[in-house]
């Protein structure tokens, strides 16, 4: 007799970052803003009309998509915005990685691509980094099903030049590249001005890292209208109504404030610059980052070792139990006190 786990859907989760709840503790572990949302945020709160509850959001989430559209420089039409840049790129992978060939990632990066991809039954190609944790775009010119990676990439931090992106995307005209800018706000220039020359591209942000909004779950793409309407059909297909009203009026306001997020990014990547030079005072090697992150590996003593005596200080980084990584940190630029509070713990463990 046939038993009804014989058609459950077997896939090998995502494991998030760990969430602790500690009144004392400095948590750099997710990669989330030290800095909290622009101020109009809270003006959209204290001033949001609780009636309005009870109605269905707009499924277009059109305040929001009109306020990225306007930002960016492009139209309305062109953005796609869902349930953080997860959902996103869920989305994505749904419209547009439908082929019998690999679609192509590297193997260090997000590790929520290979989830995906064994989710929806897609095929996959890990294309290895070289020996410097670096993207090489001639390793992407292979036969494929559509490409996607982050840029910059994550855990390493690297990021990779705007003709070495493009060379991704002028190599694959056959295939939909998508390019995961999640930390592109804290150095690195945006893939967007491409999508002017190529209609197979499509360029995914979030306002977890750079806007402060991780709590709300905001994402977006941005790509040519006809990838865009594909994307839609896929989600109204799915859920209408992805959007909540608070996120929507909150996105807009927060993305309208231009000079408090130039002002966040620019202390964080500051407070990047200045822990990287601790960090090596006290014998760590880092990446090149150019992201709200640090990818650090000490000298002589284990990444294991000093992520579970900073757990137990309360200061939470991240580890990843994997091969090529599994001696470094990944550490989240936190403010200059959070900062100074790790490299405290640091010094004192590894002076002893």
């Amino acid at each position: 007799m046939a038993d009804w786990r014989d058609n459950v859907r077997r896939v090998v989760p995502y494991v998030a970052g760990e969430q602790p709840n500690w009144p004392d503790m400095v948590k750099l572990n997710t990669n989330e803003n030290p800095y909290p949302p622009a101020p109009g945020a809270a003006e959209v709160l204290k001033n949001m009309n609780t009636e309005q509850m009870r109605l269905y959001p707009d499924p277009t989430a059109g305040d929001l998509v009109k306020a990225i559209a306007a930002y960016y420089g492009v139209d309305p039409e062109q953005v796609f915005v869902g349930v953080g840049s997860d959902d996103v790129i869920a989305m994505a992978f749904m419209t547009f990685f439908n082929s019998d060939k690999p679609i192509l990632f590297p193997d260090i990066s997000y590790s929520f691509y290979e989830v995906w991809a064994d989710c929806f039954r897609i095929p996959y190609r890990q294309v290895p980094l070289d020996a410097d944790f670096k993207l090489q775009p001639a390793d992407y010119s292979a036969e494929n099903g559509g490409i996607i990676f982050p840029n910059p990439n994550a855990p390493t931090g690297i990021a990779l030049e705007p003709d070495a992106v493009e060379s991704i995307v002028r190599s694959n005209p056959g295939s939909v590249v998508i390019v995961d800018e999640a930390y592109v706000d804290f150095g690195t220039a945006s893939a967007l001005p491409l999508l002017e020359k190529y209609d197979n591209l499509l360029v995914v942000q979030t306002f977890s890292k750079s806007r402060s909004m991780a709590g709300m779950r905001i994402g977006f793409a941005i790509g040519s209208r006809e990838l865009i309407a594909c994307m839609q059909d896929v989600k109204y297909s799915v859920n209408s109504y992805t959007m909540n009203r608070p996120s929507i009026l909150m996105g807009k306001a927060v993305m309208e404030d231009e000079a408090y997020f130039r002002e966040t990014c620019k202390k964080i990547i500051q407070t990047r610059e200045w822990a990287k030079e601790e960090l090596e005072k006290l014998g760590f090697t880092l990446t090149d980052s150019k992201t709200n992150f640090l990818f650090a590996s000490h000298r002589s003593v284990p990444a294991k070792k000093l992520f579970q005596m900073l757990r137990e200080k309360h200061i939470f980084v991240r580890y990843f139990d994997r091969p090529r990584i599994d001696n470094y940190l990944r550490i989240t630029i936190g403010t200059k006190e959070e900062m100074e509070i790790l490299l405290a713990a640091l010094r004192t463990y590894l002076n002893k």
